[in-house]
């Protein structure tokens, strides 16, 4: 694997020499152990955000691997969202009756490293072929129930805008399916990608919703806004999803100020995700009613509308439920 490659987006950060190379890692070889395990991938953008001075920087917490990856609690498991047991057909999970995941792809800009998906994401890409891509599709065009289809992945937004458009063009043929959804880390992680070969793949006909996957406020730099600003001019709507995470946002300020950096760039914040219990990623647990206190502070100090609901995943695949009332 090459330390690093270079695209129109700029330059990628993938393994942990790349990293200590670039100023971003002390330990190279415990590094280079996680990345047995772990993809890495750290974008040139998000390279820059990071304090190289700051050991505890909030931004590098989120990317940069660390030794404790390598420990895996009793609790944690390489499925924490059940995928599996709702998984009807390759690259199709239907959990809940009136809507379904579709993940063409398992590679993303940035490699979290609280990930729930971690086990199966990568540079591999998981890109589905062309004839499982087609059975996918046949799936939501043969199950009425779905009234939305929802992009996930990886990140779905990795995908070329001529191949994005041609899935969301036939989704949107589906006569049952109302509306399109894309969970995504590509504005604030990559946010050249944006540009109006993606903008026109993202006019299907029918209407698509962005979720947009941000943890600090400091993610809604400059080129993140612009990014952003060319969706919403462009008529997509676009809901804010944020996981809480210690050492990142589990702070009543660190909240504010991403809630806020969302109503900024017009993002409508949606979810705050207790974290999953995927291996290696117990550093970042949150207890529930640390979160719950948190969000509660914020009421009459910032916008009803900027208060996300507060959920967690029901055990064994039951769905997001939410967490107590915030």
């Amino acid at each position: 694997m090459p330390d690093g490659d270079t695209t129109r987006q700029g330059r990628t950060l993938r393994t942990a020499r790349a990293l200590r190379e670039a100023g971003l890692l002390r330990d190279e070889a415990a590094a280079a152990r996680v990345a047995e395990r772990f993809a890495i991938s750290v974008t040139d953008h998000v390279a820059g955000l990071i304090d190289r001075t700051d050991p505890a920087d909030p931004i590098a917490r989120q990317y940069i691997p660390d030794a404790a990856e390598l420990i895996t609690a009793p609790h944690e498991t390489d499925d924490p969202t059940a995928d599996g047991p709702f998984t009807p057909i390759k690259g199709v999970v239907h959990r809940y009756p009136d809507r379904a995941l579709l993940k063409p792809l398992l590679a993303c800009p940035v490699y979290c490293r609280f990930c729930f998906r971690r086990e199966v994401v990568g540079p591999d890409g998981g890109l589905l072929s062309e004839a499982e891509l087609d059975a996918a599709l046949a799936w939501f065009e043969r199950t009425p129930s779905v009234r939305e289809a929802i992009l996930t992945g990886g990140d779905p937004l990795m995908l070329s805008p001529r191949r994005l458009g041609a899935i969301l063009a036939r989704l949107a043929a589906v006569p049952h399916i109302d509306t399109l959804r894309i969970h995504t880390r590509v504005p604030v992680a990559d946010p050249a990608r944006i540009d109006a070969a993606l903008l026109d793949a993202l006019r299907p006909g029918k209407p698509v919703f962005i979720a947009v996957h941000a943890n600090h406020a400091r993610e809604f730099a400059a080129p993140a806004i612009a990014a952003l600003g060319r969706l919403v001019d462009a008529g997509v709507p676009l809901l804010g999803q944020s996981v809480l995470l210690r050492g990142v946002n589990d702070s009543a300020q660190a909240l504010e100020d991403l809630f806020r950096a969302m109503l900024r760039a017009r993002i409508s914040p949606y979810y705050l995700h207790a974290l999953d219990a995927a291996p290696g990623t117990a550093r970042f647990a949150v207890p529930d009613e640390q979160g719950l206190a948190l969000l509660q502070s914020l009421r009459g100090r910032i916008p009803g509308h900027a208060i996300p609901a507060f959920v967690r995943e029901r055990p064994a695949g039951g769905g997001k439920a939410p967490i107590g009332h915030a």
